[in-house]
C-alpha cells in the first residue's frame, strides 16, 4: 500500500477511535449535561447540512427552515405517543416524518419558483411562522397538537427491541441514554455528510451551482430549473424532518416554542459563520454555535467569583458576544471560517472587479 494512502487510512482510524471515545471523555471530564449538549450539537449539524443544500448549493435563501424540523418532530410525536394512542416503531415513524417534511418542502417550493433573494426570504419566513401558529392552535375544535402545551411522553427511540431511553450494559460497559443517542446521531450525521458530499459532486450538484450563479444562463443550457429547485427544497426539508424526528424521540417532549424564528436564524448563522456551501465549514459552524452559548452560561459564576455579584446577565452577555463574533467574522472572514474554494474565488473576483471599477472612475475624472 502506498505511504500516502496508508496515512489517509491511519488518519481515518484515529478519527474513528477519537469519536468513539469522545462521549466517555466528556462524561468523565465535564459531566452528563455536556454529553446531552453533544447530542444536540449533532442534531444541529444535520439541520445545518440540510439547509446548506438549499442555501449553499442552490443559492435559495430560506428563513423558514425550522418549519420542516417541526413537521418531522410532530409527525414522530403524533405517531409514537399517547396523544392518539399510537405507538408505531421507530423505523416506521422516522421515515414517515422525513417524507412528510420533504413533501412540505415541495409545497413551499412550488409557489416560490420565480422568487429569489429578499423576496424568497420573506415568503419562507412567513411559511415558518404559519406552521408554528398552526401547531399552536390545532387544539380546537379537534385536539391534534395539544396546542401551546405541546406533546409529552413521546416514545424514546427503540432499536432491535432495545430502548435508548434506558441504561444498558454492553461488553461490561455501562451505556446511559445520552451515550446511546450519541452513537445513533453520529451514524446518521455521517450518513447525511456522505449524501451531501455525493450530491455536491453529482450532476444535480452542478445544476444547483449553475442556478445559484445565473438562473437564466442555467435554463438556457437546458437545465430544468423548476425540478432542480424543487429537488433542493425537498432534499433540505427531508434532512430537517429527519433531525426533527430524532429530536422528539430524544427529548420526549415538544412544543411549538421549540420551533420559533430564532431557530431558523441560528441555523442560517451556522452556515454563514462556518462557510456557505462547504461541508467542513458548516459542521464547524454548527458545533461552535451549539457549544459556545452553553459554555458562556458559566460567565455568571465567573462574575460572582471575581466581582462578588453578577454584573451582566449571562443570557444578555451570550447574545452580545454572539453578535460581536458575527460582525467580526463578516468583517475579516466574509466567506466564513472555512470557506469553499469556489466561494473564495468569487469574493476575490468581486474585489478585483470593484478595484477595476474604482480605477475606471478615477481615470474618467482625470
Amino acid at each position: 500500500m502506498p505511504r500516502s494512502k496508508r496515512q489517509v487510512w491511519l488518519t481515518f482510524i484515529a478519527l474513528g477511535v477519537m469519536l468513539a471515545l469522545l462521549p466517555f471523555v466528556v462524561d468523565f471530564g465535564l459531566g452528563r449535561s455536556w454529553l446531552r449538549i453533544m447530542d444536540l450539537a449533532l442534531l444541529y449539524v444535520m439541520l445545518a447540512l440540510g439547509l446548506n443544500i438549499v442555501v449553499g448549493y442552490a443559492g435559495l435563501l430560506d428563513l423558514g427552515y425550522v418549519a420542516f424540523y417541526a413537521v418531522g418532530a410532530y409527525c414522530y410525536a403524533l405517531l409514537a405517543s399517547p396523544q392518539f394512542g399510537l405507538h408505531l416503531p421507530f423505523w416506521a415513524v422516522l421515515p414517515i416524518g422525513a417524507a412528510v417534511a420533504g413533501l412540505f418542502g415541495v409545497l413551499l417550493g412550488t409557489p416560490t419558483l420565480r422568487l429569489r433573494g429578499d423576496y424568497l426570504a420573506i415568503v419562507t419566513l412567513g411559511f415558518g411562522e404559519i406552521i408554528r401558529i398552526f401547531l399552536n392552535n390545532l387544539n380546537a375544535p379537534v385536539n391534534i397538537t395539544n396546542g401551546p402545551q405541546g406533546i409529552n411522553q413521546i416514545d424514546p427511540v427503540s432499536l432491535l427491541g432495545m430502548s435508548l431511553g434506558k441504561t444498558h450494559q454492553l461488553f461490561g460497559i455501562s451505556l446511559s441514554a445520552p451515550h446511546q443517542y450519541y452513537y445513533l446521531f453520529l451514524l446518521l450525521t455521517l450518513l447525511v455528510v456522505f449524501i451531501s458530499m455525493r450530491l455536491q459532486d453529482s450532476r444535480i450538484g452542478r445544476a444547483w451551482a449553475a442556478i445559484r450563479e445565473d438562473e437564466v444562463a442555467a435554463e438556457a443550457m437546458g437545465i430544468n430549473v423548476r425540478n432542480i429547485k424543487l429537488l433542493a427544497f425537498a432534499m433540505g426539508a427531508t434532512f430537517g424532518g429527519l433531525a426533527g424526528g430524532l429530536f422528539a424521540g430524544f427529548q420526549g417532549f415538544i412544543s411549538p416554542e421549540s420551533f420559533n424564528l430564532m431557530e431558523s436564524v441560528m441555523i442560517l448563522c451556522m452556515i454563514v459563520l462556518g462557510g456557505m456551501g462547504n461541508i467542513p465549514g458548516v459542521i464547524l459552524g454548527a458545533l461552535l454555535l451549539t457549544v459556545l452559548p452553553e459554555a458562556l452560561r458559566y460567565t455568571g459564576d465567573l462574575q460572582r467569583a471575581w466581582l462578588g455579584h453578577v454584573v451582566v446577565d449571562p443570557s444578555d452577555l451570550r447574545m452580545l458576544l454572539f453578535g460581536m463574533a458575527l460582525i467580526l467574522v463578516m468583517l475579516f472572514r466574509p466567506a466564513g471560517l472555512l470557506p469553499s474554494r469556489q466561494r473564495k474565488r468569487e469574493l476575490v473576483a468581486e474585489g478585483d472587479v470593484a478595484v477595476q471599477e474604482q480605477a475606471s472612475v478615477y481615470d474618467a475624472r482625470r
